[in-house]
């Protein structure tokens, strides 16, 4: 069981307990909070409190967040595409709206099920139960690649690329609005953001509890009040180029968290694809480069903005 502490400070008083709480760097909903709190979770100055209590300066607020329940990742005979595979790892063209691994909401049907099934169990326990061969994630709604390892120094090995940058990424998004220029940068710290911990959000650097984050992009078609990019990474944070492009004004196309209100609904998320992944293979140590078509959700969407009839 994980216990937090925090101190009230003066901006902060008159607060409900719930929304304090909600306020700092948990990583929980205000809900789930709430709920800690009926359980007996929260403490404030070594006594129990209802949610609604309200919060004086220098109140000393202890949080315990219990262990996650473990969620049994089973075998399930799913179809995957395969684009390689080897003794020691495997590359995936994850499709749109496939899960990476289960979690509350969605137990079963993902990536995870899926490998189990196909990798006979054979595959890293790094990621524990949960996530066995998982390196890296991509969101349930961006389609594209996705390496696997199916032992523990594969595993190693490309977390260790993952950590100094040396893998390839290259995504291909259709964003909203114009740019004057053809190629350009964002970079910032993200984290959690304060108001919403179901979203990311931009901070600046020193900001507690946010990583650095680096996304390039270049302009590969104007499509009146759309553009095409490639964006390329050079750090891998949650939701980094969807948040990273809200944050100039350039909300992914269909992104129904960052984008407007209005999100073209049509596209059941957002038109964001990992096109190109390239890294050095940990074992043999033979450069691999891979690259995915299109899928047909983007192609589609893609044809009816050359048409200009968006």
């Amino acid at each position: 069981m994980e216990q937090r502490e925090f101190v009230v400070e003066q901006e902060t008083a008159g607060q409900r307990i719930d929304r304090f709480l909600s306020g700092e760097d948990t990583g929980l909903s205000r809900s789930a909070l709430q709920a800690l709190v009926a359980d007996g979770h929260v403490l404030c100055n070594g006594r129990l409190v209802a949610k609604s209590l309200k919060l004086k300066a220098g109140d000393t607020i202890v949080l315990e967040i219990p262990d996650a329940k473990p969620i049994e990742a089973v075998p399930q005979d799913i179809p995957l595409e395969i684009v390689y595979e080897d003794e020691h790892l495997l590359v995936v063209n994850k499709p749109k709206g496939m899960v990476v691994h289960p979690a509350p909401g969605n137990p079963d049907g993902t990536l995870v099920n899926a490998l189990l099934w196909h990798c006979k169990g054979s595959l890293s326990g790094i990621g524990g139960e949960i996530r066995p061969g998982i390196v890296h994630r991509i969101d349930k709604d961006t389609s594209g690649l996705l390496v696997v390892a199916k032992d523990d120094a594969t595993h190693i090995g490309l977390s260790q690329q993952m950590a100094v940058h040396s893998v390839e990424r290259a995504y291909r998004t259709i964003v909203y609005g114009g740019f004057a220029q053809d190629e350009g940068f964002v970079e910032s710290n993200l984290g959690r953001s304060k108001t919403d911990r179901k979203k990311m959000a931009v901070y600046p650097a020193g900001e507690p509890h946010t990583k650095y984050a680096y996304t390039g992009y270049q302009v590969l078609e104007r499509l009146n009040n759309f553009t095409m990019l490639e964006c390329r990474l050079k750090t891998g944070r949650t939701h980094q180029i969807r948040v990273h492009m809200a944050s100039i004004q350039h909300p992914v196309a269909g992104d129904p968290v960052y984008g407007p209100h209005n999100c073209i609904t049509s596209l059941h998320g957002q038109c964001l694809h990992a096109k190109t992944l390239g890294f050095v293979h940990p074992i043999t140590g033979e450069h691999l480069r891979f690259d995915s078509e299109l899928p047909e959700y983007f192609t589609r969407f893609l044809a009816t903005l050359r048409r200009g009839t968006v």
